[in-house]
């Protein structure tokens, strides 16, 4: 989705751009999503090749497929626009953590004067909505917009494919210049098995530093 970035900031976002290591990998999920996962599982496929007998890697590949796509096809369901994965050079792909891109709409309310209200508030509004419990919220500035960013921990859930329960980490954007459209990027890891273990907290804070890469295309 990334859009080249023109030398006027004042005309309207076409999308973002961020700063990722290495060993993730981004899934676009409405163009191009099937070469995203081709080109994946073939990295993770050349890595695992020769190194056992057919019997023995076929059903692994198999596997590390059919987690990939079961990860992509939630993350399409959900209506976003892109999904974020960790990759492993060696062991295929670590669904332990993800995060995805989307982008939710307010309703046209018209154009007069305090019409939408503050956007922080409106931020809040939409983060509480879905009556999550026990959050921290607080806000800031990602890139010369607001963001506010909400943290909590979701049960597990075995019917959607959780088996364990996950820290989230979701920031809402304000886009700017546009004051209908907000910018929403949603993480979640299970750590090591304990979404407060030292990993939980070190993989938030790789990602509260990815957020602060973020910069706004223009076209």
């Amino acid at each position: 989705m990334p859009a080249e970035q023109t030398e006027s900031v004042s005309a309207p976002v076409t999308g973002y751009r961020i700063i990722l290591p290495d060993d993730w990998a981004h899934i676009p999920l409405r163009h191009g999503t099937e070469e995203a996962i081709r080109s994946i599982l073939d990295e993770a496929f050349s890595h695992i090749a020769g190194e056992a007998s057919t019997d023995r890697v076929g059903p692994f590949k198999r596997e590390l497929e059919r987690r990939l796509r079961g990860t992509v096809a939630r993350a399409r369901e959900s209506g976003a626009l892109d999904l974020y994965l960790p990759v492993q050079s060696t062991s295929g792909v670590n669904v332990g953590a993800s995060f995805l891109v989307s982008e939710n709409l307010l309703p046209n309310r018209g154009k007069e004067t305090g019409a939408h209200g503050a956007p922080a508030d409106i931020a809040v509004q939409l983060l509480s909505s879905d009556g999550v419990d026990d959050a921290d919220l607080s806000s800031g500035e990602i890139d010369g917009a607001l963001a506010v960013r909400r943290e909590h921990i979701v049960s597990a859930d075995p019917d959607r494919g959780a088996d364990l329960a996950s820290r989230r980490v979701e920031y809402m954007v304000s886009v700017p210049n546009d004051p209908d459209r907000w910018f929403v990027v949603a993480f979640s890891t299970v750590g090591g098995g304990n979404p407060r273990d030292e990993l939980a907290d070190a993989l938030v804070e790789w990602f509260d530093a990815v957020m602060g890469t973020l910069r706004w295309s223009h076209g």
